[in-house]
């Protein structure tokens, strides 16, 4: 008898334990919890620690509040311009209010991931579309970022989710789209290339026709100058000349009339026709030259 009321004791003891372990609950640095009666929540802000439900008829919930990434599909959205652009996103977020994501997904990661991939792709489309494709491509990407972010944290707010961040990873045009870019690019910068090279040919020419100005008129300096000192070295040969004649007249008209003589008759077959009287021979007749 007394070992069957120990028996009972000892599954007692164990009854109650089991019942006061159910009865406590551990909540986490990184987690957040609510405590739920009936599927009806009753409680929702834990600090971390040890806290305490009733058995059987409460329940708790856990969730992760570190941060979490979000990669999106790339989605289509139209720019002030009426073009497509091809976009690829990723979200920075986290739970704020677990009660509120409990009741807006259900505890369902993949509704979380829907809803807040909704409202942050309606806030890419609200921005792409005030802005052009060179706006959004790079001429305003950090605001943009900066508005994305705010807006999408405005509406996620509902969920119980704050978005952190918003990165656009990627842009990229539809090839129907890139193809017609492309061309308007490769015309804008073979008009360039044509411009430069106008603007080139313009600059050769005008170097060209500086260069033969100047050559002309270093040609004609060049003469000019040639020509004074030709004349200054003829003049100069002549008054040496003169008065080297001046000095013996008989033998200068003797020695030219040799030079005379000697390239008259340079040849064999050279002929000359003159009157025997002619003054050209007068050294033939006498070594005077006297007629």
């Amino acid at each position: 008898m007394n070992n069957g009321k120990i028996s009972i004791f000892f599954v007692g003891v164990i009854l109650l334990a089991g019942l006061l372990l159910s009865s406590l609950f551990v909540v986490n640095q990184w987690e957040m919890a609510i405590k739920l009666q009936f599927g009806k929540i009753v409680d929702s802000d834990y600090e971390p620690g040890l806290h305490f439900k009733i058995p059987l008829i409460q329940n708790v919930r856990k969730f992760d509040g570190r941060i979490q990434t979000m990669d999106s599909n790339p989605e289509r959205f139209l720019t002030i311009e009426k073009k497509d652009v091809i976009v690829n996103s990723y979200a920075k977020w986290r739970i704020t209010n677990a009660a509120q994501y409990f009741r807006s997904t259900g505890d369902n990661v993949a509704n979380a991931t829907r809803l807040l991939s909704e409202r942050i792709n309606t806030s890419l489309r609200d921005e792409f579309g005030k802005r052009t494709i060179q706006e959004v491509i790079s001429g305003e990407r950090a605001e943009i970022m900066a508005l994305l972010t705010k807006d999408a944290d405005e509406k996620a707010a509902e969920l119980g989710i704050e978005v952190l961040d918003v990165r656009v990873k990627q842009i990229d045009l539809p090839m129907e789209v890139s193809q017609s870019v492309y061309d308007r690019m490769r015309a804008e910068r073979e008009r360039v290339a044509a411009e430069l090279r106008a603007q080139g040919a313009e600059a050769a020419e005008t170097i060209r026709a500086n260069a033969d100005a100047q050559r002309v008129v270093i040609m004609a300096n060049a003469y000019k100058l040639s020509e004074e000192t030709r004349g200054e070295g003829d003049a100069l040969s002549a008054e040496i000349y003169a008065n080297a004649f001046q000095q013996n007249k008989e033998f200068y008209a003797f020695y030219r009339s040799l030079n005379a003589y000697g390239k008259t008759f340079n040849s064999s077959g050279n002929m000359m026709v003159l009157d025997p009287d002619s003054e050209f021979f007068r050294y033939f007749k006498n070594a005077e030259g006297t007629p």
